[in-house]
C-alpha cells in the first residue's frame, strides 16, 4: 500500500502573486521503504517522492507552478541548455528541529544568489519570495523524508535551465525552474577527518569577468578534470589559484577556504577576499559572523600559496579548513603541490575549526538559540 494525495488541487500557497501552486497526486513510498533509505542515505543517492516545477515563457512570465511526482524530464534534443549551458542551481538544507518542526537555513540568501546567477547568464530571475515558497512547498510535502540521525539533513537542490528548442546563440525564451530534495548523511563518509587537497597549477576555476561568483553548471563541469587529477594523486579536493598571477589561493572546487593564524582567544581567521572570481558562500558568510561573535578577528584578503606554505612551516598558520553547504566544515590536513607538499600542523582537526563547526551545526539543528534569525521554519 502507498499513501497518495486524493487528487490534484490548487494550494493556498502562491508561487508568485499571480501564480498559485497546484498540488498533484503523488505516489508515496511505504514508510518501511522510506525509513530503510533514511537509515543510510549517503549523499545525493536517493530522492524524495515529490518535486516542484514552474515554467517560464518570455510572453507570459512565470506560470504553471506545480508540486508533482518526482519523475524524469522530457526534453527536446534541441533544448537550449544542452547546447549553450544556460543552467544554474543552488544548494541548501532542511533540518529536523528538537520540537519536531523542520527549518531551512538562510534560504533568503540562496534566493538572492539565485537571482544574481540568473542575471549573469541572461536568464529570467525567479523572484526571491517565489524561490522560498517553492522550497517551502516541497519540504512541507515531503517532510517525512527529513532524516533525524546525527549530521543528517534533507538536501535541497533548486535549479533553472533553458528549455526552448532552438540552436541560435541567444538567451532562450522558455525556462524550467525545479526544486528536488535528497536525504543526506555526511558529505565525506569518513566523517570529520582532515581532507587532502591538490593545488592545481594547470587549471583555474574562474577568471575576472567570468562566472566564478555565481552558481552555474559550467563552473562545475570545468572542475571535473582537475578533480580527476587530484584523485589520481590520492587527494580529496582541488585548490585553485587565481587566473592572472597563479599565486593566490581562491577556493576549492565547491567550498571556500579559511586559514587560522595563531591560537586560543587571539586566533585570527583569514579567508580569500571576494574579488568577483570566488563564490560568496553562505556558510562562509555565516562562519565569519560566528567567529566575530566569539571575539576573533576575521580578515578577508589575498593569501598566496607561498604564504600558506611558509605559515605552516613557521607555525603562523595553525589550522586550515574548507566550508560549504554540503560539507559544512571540513579540516584540511595534507596539501600536495608541484612546488612541494606540506601538512597543516599535526594533520588533525584544529580546535577553532571544530568549535566553529559545532557552533554552526548547533544553530542549524536548533540545539541553541538562533540569535541571528537564520532559521526559517517550514513545518
Amino acid at each position: 500500500m502507498t499513501d497518495t494525495l486524493s487528487d490534484s488541487r490548487t494550494s493556498s500557497r502562491m508561487f508568485t502573486e499571480d501564480v498559485p501552486v497546484v498540488v498533484e497526486d503523488v505516489r508515496r513510498r511505504p514508510a518501511a521503504e522510506r525509513n530503510e533509505l533514511l537509515s543510510d542515505p549517503g549523499f545525493g543517492r536517493y530522492f524524495t517522492d515529490s518535486m516542484f516545477v514552474a515554467r517560464y515563457d518570455a510572453g507570459r512570465g512565470w506560470y504553471d507552478a506545480r508540486l508533482t511526482q518526482y519523475a524524469p524530464l522530457q526534453l527536446d534534443p534541441g533544448t537550449a541548455a544542452l547546447h549553450y549551458a544556460q543552467s544554474i542551481f543552488e544548494g541548501l538544507k532542511a533540518y529536523a528541529q528538537p520540537d519536531g518542526s523542520v527549518a531551512t537555513f538562510r534560504p533568503e540568501a540562496n534566493a538572492a544568489r539565485f537571482v544574481r546567477s540568473a542575471q549573469r547568464l541572461a536568464m529570467p530571475p525567479v523572484p526571491q519570495e517565489a524561490f522560498i515558497a517553492a522550497v517551502d512547498a516541497l519540504v512541507d510535502a515531503d517532510r517525512d523524508w527529513v532524516p533525524t540521525g546525527p549530521d543528517q539533513t534533507l538536501y535541497l537542490r533548486p535549479y533553472q535551465l533553458a528549455v526552448e528548442s532552438f540552436l541560435g546563440v541567444r538567451p532562450a525564451h522558455e525556462y524550467l525552474f525545479l526544486v528536488i530534495a535528497s536525504p543526506a548523511g555526511a558529505y565525506f563518509p569518513r566523517g570529520v577527518h582532515p581532507v587532502s587537497v591538490y593545488v592545481s597549477e594547470d587549471y583555474v576555476r574562474a577568471a575576472p569577468g567570468g562566472t566564478g561568483d555565481v552558481k552555474c553548471a559550467g563552473n562545475y563541469a570545468a572542475s571535473l578534470l582537475p578533480q580527476q587529477q587530484a584523485s589520481a594523486l590520492g587527494c580529496d579536493q582541488v585548490v585553485y589559484l587565481d587566473a592572472v598571477e597563479k599565486k593566490y589561493i581562491e577556493e576549492l572546487g565547491g567550498m571556500n577556504l579559511f586559514f587560522v593564524l595563531g591560537s586560543g582567544e587571539a586566533a585570527e581567521l583569514v579567508t580569500p577576499e571576494l574579488s568577483g572570481t570566488l563564490l560568496p558562500g553562505i556558510t562562509r558568510d555565516s562562519l565569519i559572523t560566528l567567529a566575530r561573535d566569539m571575539g576573533h578577528r576575521v580578515t578577508e584578503r589575498k593569501v598566496s600559496l607561498e604564504e600558506w606554505r611558509r605559515g605552516v612551516a613557521d607555525g603562523t598558520v595553525t589550522e586550515t579548513f574548507a566550508c560549504g553547504t554540503a560539507a559544512v566544515i571540513t579540516p584540511v590536513g595534507e596539501v600536495k603541490a608541484r612546488t612541494g607538499d606540506f601538512t597543516v600542523a599535526d594533520g588533525n582537526p584544529g580546535p577553532l575549526t571544530m568549535r566553529l563547526r559545532e557552533a554552526l551545526l548547533d544553530i542549524q539543528h536548533g540545539r541553541v538559540a538562533d540569535t541571528h534569525g537564520w532559521l526559517h521554519r517550514v513545518s
